[in-house]
């Protein structure tokens, strides 16, 4: 019996790392920003999108995670395979549109973080972004994987924090369980800021890094029901962590009537005076942390997606010279991100806004194209969605992108 769960264990740690990475990096600068808004603007009362958020995610990983075992394909190569050139095309124009918003916000959050602590963006930014492209381009994929999953781990800085600014558990506990009345849904700003939270949690490049990380680190289908788990634990806790950000946002910010913030790194200075230094640094790490890994990670997504739909050599463990265009890709959009964000008064928050919204019209298409995929059993053989899996699956995707048409709306309308 010890030594069947100690192999069990062993297997576990074994295929560790591409579902636990690819759910924790999803908590970047924009998440951050989204879920400390929550808690300063509406206290404990968005906790309650917690539970869902979390079977969305779980559902809508497992399925990418299950395609990348079986076909040992990534989900650009099947997209450009199963249902050809032009949809391939479009949806690459539109993912390489939305990740470069967000390795423009990954590069600001670097920047907020350590000015933070007083240093200049005309110093981090450079140094950070020479950093994340010589982690990728000089390591192996072993390597690089350990260096993520040590930074997922560091999320837990933003527990420490919840739990150091004193929260009303009680409170906290009942508003993660209980709906809100139906009058809340009639104020605009709430439904924007529901909506925001939940948007922020499943997006697109998530998908394909996901199905490519697990095809490169070879993952067997006798070995997928622990890289499912895999996917389950990373998504527990990175929604945890979410938790405790709204959770340490509400105890603060909000119960001194703060209100609204403009970006992370405010909630992480407001919070000094008000939760002790401690609670401030913590936050402040994590903003950085949770920074330098999407910004190590965005565009290594977006060079995987794009090779792998144009049907080119890909892949960390590839060196230079066996794989220049996704090198070369990566590498300007590092430069790109880095040098957009150094421009003085560039509007950040503008562009934040608009890259969120070409995500809520790739989410829906993503999705779709995911479901017709894993339910052909020419590709997926028995592996296929069952039938109460397809179910929730549909439901998932339903309910998903409505959520991504109505936040679209709403910021448009904002």
């Amino acid at each position: 019996m010890l030594k069947r769960w100690r192999t069990r264990i062993l297997l576990f740690l074994a295929v560790l790392g591409p579902g636990f990475i690819t759910a924790n990096v999803d908590n970047d600068p924009n998440g951050i920003f989204t879920y400390s808004q929550a808690g300063a603007q509406y206290g404990y009362d968005l906790l309650w999108t917690m539970i869902p958020i979390t079977l969305a995610l779980i559902v809508v990983q497992e399925m990418c995670a299950r395609m990348g075992v079986v076909t040992g394909k990534g989900l650009s190569d099947l997209i450009r395979e199963e249902f050809g050139l032009r949809i391939t095309v479009i949806v690459l124009l539109l993912l390489v549109l939305v990740n470069f918003g967000n390795v423009i916000g990954e590069f600001s959050g670097i920047a907020e973080s350590l000015q933070l602590f007083h240093v200049s963006k005309y110093i981090s930014v450079p140094v950070c972004s020479v950093l994340v492209w010589l982690l990728v381009v000089r390591g192996d994929y072993k390597n690089v994987e350990k260096v993520f999953l040590t930074a997922s781990v560091f999320y837990i800085a933003y527990i420490a924090a919840g739990v150091l600014s004193q929260p009303a558990w009680r409170t906290a506990l009942i508003a993660t369980v209980k709906l809100p009345p139906r009058s809340a849904w009639k104020n605009g700003d709430y439904l924007f800021l529901v909506i925001s939270v939940i948007g922020t949690t499943i997006a697109p490049w998530m998908q394909f890094y996901l199905q490519s990380s697990i095809v490169e680190k070879g993952v067997s289908v006798r070995n997928y029901p622990a890289s499912r788990l895999d996917v389950i634990v990373g998504s527990i806790f990175t929604d945890v962590v979410a938790w405790f950000i709204i959770v340490a946002c509400a105890a603060t910010l909000w119960v001194h009537g703060l209100g609204a913030i403009h970006d992370a790194s405010d909630a992480a200075q407001a919070m000094k005076p008000l939760a002790g230094p401690y609670a401030f640094l913590l936050f402040a790490f994590g903003l950085f942390n949770a920074s330098f890994f999407a910004a190590s990670v965005l565009p290594l997504s977006t060079a995987y997606v794009v090779c792998e739909g144009l049907g080119v050599e890909s892949g960390v463990d590839k060196r230079f010279r066996e794989a220049p265009f996704f090198y070369w890709l990566y590498t300007v959009l590092i430069a790109g991100g880095a040098a957009v964000v150094m421009i003085p008064n560039f509007p950040l928050v503008k562009w934040s806004i608009e890259s969120q919204a070409l995500n809520g019209i790739l989410l829906p298409i993503v999705i779709i194209l995911m479901l017709l995929l894993i339910n052909r059993k020419d590709l997926m053989g028995r592996h296929v969605n069952g039938h109460w899996f397809n179910i929730a699956a549909w439901l998932t995707a339903g309910i998903v992108i409505i959520l991504s048409v109505m936040l679209m709306v709403q910021q448009f309308m904002h």
